[in-house]
């Protein structure tokens, strides 16, 4: 984007609370188009029922551009006997499971509360501070099951470390063509799109968002920017989602969607 808009573009990485402290810091800045946040889908959809932070996710920050989308999968510690979704669903019937997050509240979390819903089963969930030290331990064997961002642990699918059972998404991925849908296996309603953007603070005025946003198209429209991104997994969206007000529909339609489980299962921090 520096190019589109000839200035310098500064990246600090702000930890914590599910992405809130830096987003908070963004909520309150001067809104003129120089301060920026960019994020997940925990910070823009989970954290705004889990995080008591001092902004209104929904109203304080003004939309810019949809990213990129990354795909959730189910996966598990190799000792685990089942091979495939249909016999671990089996297994976590009739067996105690432990489920690793990296977080109350976050996708991954989220998305073992649903699954163990669908299947009228119990999970002990583990919460870790962050991915890294989560798939450790899977690898190791001291949890069962992860629900993680498939940029973060599909190499270790492939070197035999840990094993995936099944994709998040209404689809089959072309890049685990092998790997089922939960649809595929009867348990609708459990696919996640995992997508990260960019907002600007509310009040920024209109002039500038569209040049933010032209920027963000012109880059996802390079090449070397989108053979990256697919190296890492991550889906650029068609240009008609890119839209300020396409990205505000999918964050009211994902919190809609979400919040009413999440307020039912997880007590807000």
């Amino acid at each position: 984007m520096q190019a589109s808009l000839g200035q310098p573009i500064i990246i600090e990485n702000v930890s914590g609370a599910m992405g809130s402290v830096g987003i908070g810091r963004v909520a309150r800045a001067t809104p003129d188009g120089y301060t920026l946040s960019l994020g997940d889908w925990n910070s823009y959809v989970l954290a705004g029922a889990v995080q008591r932070a001092q902004y209104d996710v929904l109203k304080d920050l003004e939309p810019v551009a949809l990213l990129t989308i990354a795909r959730l999968w189910l996966v598990g510690r190799i000792g685990l006997p089942a091979k495939n979704v249909t016999e671990l669903i089996a297994w976590m019937k009739l067996n105690p499971v432990t489920f690793g997050t990296v977080g109350v509240g976050s996708a991954g979390h989220l998305c073992g509360i649903a699954l163990q819903d669908k299947i009228e089963a119990h999970f002990q969930f583990v919460p870790y501070k962050g991915g890294a030290p989560s798939y450790q331990d899977l690898v190791a064997g001291h949890v069962d099951l992860l629900c993680s961002d498939m940029t973060s642990t599909l190499s270790l699918a492939r070197d035999g470390s840990i094993r995936g059972y099944a994709v998040l998404s209404k689809n089959r991925l072309s890049i685990v063509p092998e790997i089922p849908t939960m649809d595929e296996v009867g348990l609708t309603g459990l696919d996640i799109a995992f997508w990260r953007s960019l907002w600007a603070p509310k009040g920024t005025p209109q002039d500038i968002i569209i040049t933010l946003n032209g920027a963000v198209m012109e880059s996802l429209a390079d090449t070397t920017v989108s053979r990256r991104l697919a190296e890492l997994n991550q889906e650029i969206p068609p240009r008609e989602q890119q839209t300020p007000d396409a990205l505000r529909a999918l964050q009211k339609v994902d919190a809609e969607r979400w919040w009413p489980i999440i307020k039912a299962n997880i007590k807000g921090e």
